[in-house]
């Protein structure tokens, strides 16, 4: 069967592709050689019916390029109504007698009368030439224009599409193809409506020149008098001229309803009814105003009422099926809800956790709502703007979130479900803390800032500028909010970097240095490596910015070991301008150094396990170190808590003492940049030094 239907086709393609060929050379014939009024007949019923034809199809299409032979079709069909024209002019001219199709319409159309016809003749000519035709060249022109010009970033968007891999190469060049006809189907039409244009315009010229012409062979070659001569020949004019401008107008509309047709699913009678008619509340209110107008005095009352009561009731039918059509949908959403209850995988989303949220009281929370004139949000934006800057981290979104099982004042910072800061603000209240230099006190409820543990004051609005005067520094609560998220986020940045964080940073830096990235990984170490690398610099305050400079450095020593700590120390040397500059004062590095017996005997505890670097010291001398460590610090003020120590004990040292002193600093001498003045202003001493 499916042969037979494929053999039927082939020949049905071979014969329309003569028949098409033929067509076009009978209509030049037409043109040359006289053609006997039956036959004439003929091709007249072949025109009108064509004309139909091609507005219905243009009616049931839904994209213009399932009809992209249109334009051509359109110069076959004017050509096709200009050969007619010719021929029948021939023939009223020569016998006056062009067929029954023109003189039926000559007669029984327009009632034998030749004004009313010339009339309707003209009103065509004029709906045709002023409306349809002018506003379809109008649009053809337009759509061209706008096609044309959006052609190259349709271009851009297939090229990205496929560089992503959202298409393959076969659906990108298919859509090429399809946008590239669109342009040319676009283009042609442009042009094309220049027909429907000049049929129309010559169908104005062939009708004054049939009337004239026929005024002159009835009276001056067959002897008609001029009444007669009027009435004969004007009444096959106007008759030759309806059954040419009927189909000109057909063709004009199909052309208009070709160039404003945009893509759609559906053709345009389910469209037009889709859109027209399914507003019930429009068509209630429709039918309401029509049923107004047929109680005013002297209006028509039965048109009028019959039309309300028929929107009226389309308005309730489509009511009745839009309620019902919500209830089925309430009731198979409410299904569908049960149904993904149950299954097992809706319960994954219950296990995710967020990387950092911050709850907060009810109170607080005109913090965060812009409607009340909280700027919470911006300031979060502006935090992890800053992150990215000082420390080359991506902090994901926070998370913010009304607790009522805090108190109203207070506010809880959690990373990944767990509680890591938690504090208290006073709304329309100012923190006033205690930098030193107080000159005077002021009113206040005492507190302690929650970032750096500071003494502190909230004081009221009216209070703020004495306080300022007496050497506090005063901030408002978003400050202090903002400031204490941002030290939270410092402090615990290389929990916030996991790997698909690492994987984002490696893709930003393969954009512009593919070399670096593409000999690193996977190739010398993996992705989690990598990240423990990085997660060791943030947890030391070291920024992971310059990416480059790190992954070159861990490509160049990775092939001398895999050890994360090993790692790191060969970075932060790499980074010892950076790292070095980071604690400068007035040009300076002032920093303690650690006696050679306290380095000799951490190195002597160092050991080297399955889990990497290990330091056993007796837990006496582990309290000793903590008790001279806090002694030189307290004895040498220092802009910061900088311990210098030799390469080999650096990390071992901060090992041991990142729980005890979290704040303390400790540089290797091969981090100190060699330009950069190191001032060592005491030494931590010995346990037998006393």
């Amino acid at each position: 069967m499916a042969k037979t239907s494929t053999w039927m086709m082939r020949n049905i393609g071979r014969v329309s592709d003569v028949s098409v060929m033929l067509a076009v050379v009978l209509i030049v014939v037409m043109m040359v050689l006289p053609l006997p009024p039956a036959f004439l007949d003929l091709l007249l019923a072949v025109n009108i019916s064509l004309s139909l034809l091609i507005v219905l199809i243009t009616m049931n299409i839904r994209q213009p390029l399932e009809i992209s032979v249109f334009p051509s079709l359109l110069l076959i069909t004017t050509l096709f109504r200009l050969a007619l024209n010719v021929s029948s002019t021939r023939l009223i001219l020569l016998t006056g007698n062009p067929g029954q199709i023109i003189i039926a319409f000559g007669d029984f159309v327009v009632g034998g009368n030749y004004v009313v016809g010339f009339v309707i003749f003209l009103i065509l000519v004029v709906v045709n030439f002023m409306v349809i035709t002018k506003g379809a060249e109008r649009v053809s022109e337009v759509a061209a224009r706008f096609t044309l010009d959006a052609l190259p970033g349709k271009q851009m968007s297939i090229d990205a599409d496929l560089n992503s891999g959202l298409i393959t190469e076969s659906e990108a060049r298919q859509r090429r193809s399809q946008i590239s006809r669109e342009a040319d189907f676009y283009g042609s039409m442009d042009g094309a409506t220049k027909f429907v244009k000049g049929d129309a315009i010559a169908g104005i010229i062939i009708t004054i020149i049939n009337l004239l012409g026929g005024f002159a062979v009835g009276m001056f070659q067959r002897g008609m008098d001029f009444s007669a001569a009027l009435n004969q020949y004007t009444l096959l004019t106007v008759g030759d001229g309806l059954v040419s401008q009927i189909p000109a107008l057909l063709i004009s509309t199909a052309t208009g309803i070709i160039v404003t047709r945009g893509a759609s699913e559906n053709n345009l009678g389910a469209d037009v009814t889709s859109q027209l008619f399914s507003q019930y509340r429009v068509l209630a209110a429709s039918a309401g105003v029509i049923a107004v107008f047929g109680f005013i005095g002297g209006l028509p009352k039965f048109p009028f009422f019959v039309i309300a009561a028929m929107l009226g009731g389309l308005a309730y039918g489509l009511f009745k099926t839009a309620k019902g059509g919500e209830l089925e949908e309430d009731v198979a959403l409410e299904q569908q809800q049960l149904e993904e209850a149950r299954r097992p995988e809706a319960l994954i989303s219950l296990l995710q956790v967020d990387q950092i949220e911050l709850e907060i009281g009810y109170s607080l929370i005109p913090l965060v709502d812009e409607g009340q004139g909280g700027d919470m949000l911006d300031r979060i934006s502006m935090i992890r703007r800053q992150c990215a800057i000082e420390l080359g981290l991506l902090v994901p979104v926070i998370r913010i979130r009304d607790n009522l099982q805090l108190n109203p004042d207070e506010y809880v910072v959690k990373i990944k479900g767990i509680q890591v800061g938690r504090g208290e603000l006073m709304i329309n209240h100012y923190l006033a803390m205690d930098a030193g230099g107080i000159t005077d006190t002021v009113p206040g409820i005492s507190t302690i800032e929650p970032a750096f543990g500071l003494s502190a004051l909230w004081v009221d609005a009216q209070v703020r500028e004495k306080a300022e005067y007496a050497g506090y520094t005063v901030v408002d609560p978003p400050a202090v909010l903002a400031t204490h998220l941002t030290e939270i986020i410092r402090e615990h940045s290389h929990e916030l970097l996991g790997r698909q964080e690492v994987k984002t940073l490696l893709d930003g830096a393969r954009e512009e240095y593919p070399a670096v990235v593409d000999e690193l990984v996977p190739d010398l170490l993996t992705i989690g490596e990598v990240q423990k690398v990085l997660q060791n610099l943030l947890r030391e305050g070291v920024p992971i910015r310059n990416m480059v400079t790190i992954l070159e450095t861990l490509a160049d020593t990775a092939s001398i070991t895999r050890d994360p700590d090993y790692l790191t120390e060969y970075v932060r040397e790499a980074l010892k301008r950076q790292v070095s500059q980071m604690y400068l004062e007035k040009d300076e590095l002032t920093v303690l150094t650690l006696h050679s017996q306290w380095e000799e005997a951490i190195a002597a505890g160092i050991e080297y396990t399955d889990r990497g670097l290990s330091i056993a010291l007796d837990p006496r001398a582990l309290q000793d170190l903590y008790q001279a460590l806090g002694q030189s610090l307290e004895e040498h003020v220092l802009p910061y808590p900088v311990v210098l120590v030799s390469p080999q004990i650096r990390m071992a040292l901060k090992r041991l003492t990142e729980r005890a002193i979290p704040r303390l600093i400790v540089l290797s001498y091969n981090e100190i940049s060699p330009d950069i003045q190191v001032n060592a202003v005491g030494t931590v001493k010995w346990n037998d030094e006393g």
